[in-house]
Formats: structure tokens, C-alpha cells, sequence
């Protein structure tokens, strides 16, 4: 009996459902990971890690990548089986052979490696955390469920049992919606997230003023008495403004060594100190940035030994 032979649409077909299937896998997994990272922070330890954004902007790109390839690849597989169910050959056809080997190998591999990694790290003593176990999970549910399913439809189940194929399609939908509206409750709604970038722009903002005070301090011994003195055409530094009113910061000296610099934010936040550059009051200690929704004023006052004029270094 001759071997059914590949169509285009075969070849094509398969192709692209295994393409936006391993898409959609590792977007669905990394999605996973970063409200893993969100709920339970552990960037030194975390072998899983792979840096860190406090604002957690992959999300939205995995998010879309989602929203767009779950109902791709869900069209693709029923319209793959249809034709199956037309045609009994098309499932002896080499690419489908190929692409449900593949898949099951890659499966089969990742389980195996997920379950490496618990056993190594259990051995060498490390700290089980929370978020660690928790994605070791996600790998190990995420690849048993692909392995399983590919292993039902190299036997063919899902052509015999159609319903059924539907139930686990509707699942899978289910699932992945469940998963992005999590991430609302979660890492937070677009909305929060754009605010909270704000926050941060506003933060470095200030910061940059704040620099600028002190370098202009250095230089004439004395604070300006208003942020137009900053500006600089030559040295190109332009007064920065709020990213989204557009409206100035507001600066005030103090006094001799002390000025204030004020900003309006619309989330509770603020900027580790260890990434800021701190003016160092007199009694040593780092101002921070941290803030709540509304306007902050931060304080700060130079320390002339450590900040010392040009001309006296």
C-alpha cells in the first residue's frame, strides 16, 4: 500500500500549529514565572531567575502573545483533525508523525530536566523556596499535560473522540483566560502598571535635578534660587518635566545647604536607595525615594565635606 503523500496544506497546517504551540507554551510558562517573581521575590537564589524588572513589562507582551496564539492554535488543530476525519490517511502522513514525535520528545525532555534541577538543587542543600517549587511545578504540570495530550492524539483519540477534543480545547481557553486575568489581581491592571512606570520616570527625575542642584552647588558655593538657573544649552541639560502633565517640578531652597523637590505621583512606590545617588545629610544618612499617590516633597541637604567646591578639592 503506497504511503499517503503530503499536501501543502499538510505541511503547512502542521507547521504552523507546532510553531505558535511552542510560542504559546513559552509565553503561557514565562507569563507563569513573572507572577511567580511578583508574589514571591527572590532574585539571588532563584536558579529560575532571569533578571529582574520591577515593573514586569514582559508581561504584556506575554499576555498579547496569549490573547492571539491560544485561538490560533485551537483553529489550527480543528481544522487539522477535520481533515482527518475526512480522510483516515491523513493521519500516516510523515509530517504529522514528525511534529507529534517532536512534540512528546520535547515534552518527555523538559519533564526529565525540571525534575533534575528539584533533585540537584534538594541534594546540594539549597533553600526550597516557595517561588523555586512553584515554577518547578508550572514546568512539570505545563510538559506533562503536552506530553499527555500529544500521546492521545498519536493514538488518535482526539479524531475518535471529537467531543471530547472540544472539551479539552474549551479548557485550554478557559485556562489561559483564567491566567491573564490573574495577572490582573496579581502584577496589576495596564493601567497601574503605566502609572507606576510614571512614578519611576517622575523618581529619576528627580533624581537628575537633585544631581544638577548639588553640581551647581560644587560649582558657585551657593543653591539656585529656582530650577531655570540648572538649564544649560551648552552643556545640553533641559529642566525635566512631569511625563504626563507636562507641568514643571516644583524646587525650593531652603536654606544655606537645603532645598526640597516635590513631585506629584499616583501610585505608593519609590526607588531602593542603593540605585539612587544620595545626598548625605550631616548625620549619614541615605535619602530615599520612596513616595505615596500625591504630592512628595523631599528634603535633602549637602554635606560640604563630602560634597566639597571645585575649587577647594
Amino acid at each position: 500500500m503506497d504511503k499517503p503523500k503530503v499536501t501543502p496544506k499538510d505541511f503547512f497546517l502542521w507547521v504552523a500549529a507546532m510553531v505558535v504551540l511552542y510560542s504559546g507554551v513559552f509565553a503561557f510558562i514565562s507569563l507563569l514565572f513573572d507572577y511567580i517573581n511578583k508574589a514571591f521575590p527572590n532574585p539571588v537564589r532563584d536558579p529560575y531567575y532571569y533578571g529582574y524588572d520591577p515593573y514586569f513589562s514582559n508581561v504584556s507582551s506575554e499576555t498579547a502573545a496569549l490573547i492571539v496564539l491560544t485561538p490560533v492554535f485551537m483553529l489550527l488543530m480543528r481544522l487539522i483533525r477535520r481533515d482527518m476525519a475526512a480522510d483516515a490517511t491523513r493521519a500516516d502522513i510523515w509530517v504529522r508523525r514528525w511534529a507529534v514525535f517532536l512534540t512528546l520528545f520535547i515534552a518527555g525532555a523538559t519533564v526529565i530536566i525540571d525534575l533534575i534541577v528539584l533533585l540537584t538543587n534538594f541534594l546540594q542543600g539549597e533553600e526550597m523556596t516557595a517561588g523555586f517549587l512553584l515554577k518547578v511545578l508550572v514546568v512539570l504540570l505545563v510538559a506533562g499535560a503536552g506530553f499527555l495530550h500529544f500521546l492521545a492524539e498519536l493514538r488518535g483519540y482526539w479524531v475518535a473522540n471529537p467531543d471530547k477534543a472540544k472539551i479539552a480545547n474549551w479548557a485550554v481557553g478557559v485556562l489561559v483566560f483564567a491566567t491573564i486575568v490573574a495577572g490582573f489581581f496579581i502584577v496589576g491592571t495596564p493601567m497601574e502598571l503605566r502609572q507606576a512606570k510614571q512614578d519611576a520616570q517622575r523618581v529619576q527625575d528627580l533624581q537628575n535635578i537633585q544631581w544638577q542642584v548639588v553640581n551647581y552647588w560644587q560649582q558657585k558655593e551657593e543653591l539656585p534660587t529656582n530650577l531655570e538657573e540648572l538649564r544649560d544649552p551648552i552643556g545640553g541639560y533641559n529642566i525635566p518635566k512631569d511625563p504626563k502633565t507636562g507641568a514643571a517640578y516644583t524646587y525650593e531652597r531652603t536654606g544655606n545647604l537645603t532645598f526640597e523637590i516635590c513631585a506629584v505621583f499616583e501610585t505608593e512606590g519609590g526607588m531602593n536607595p542603593s540605585f539612587a545617588r544620595p545626598v548625605m545629610d550631616p548625620g549619614g544618612m541615605e535619602d530615599n525615594w520612596e513616595h505615596g499617590a500625591g504630592e512628595k516633597c523631599f528634603e535633602r541637604t549637602i554635606d560640604p565635606e563630602r560634597y566639597r567646591p571645585y575649587g577647594k578639592i
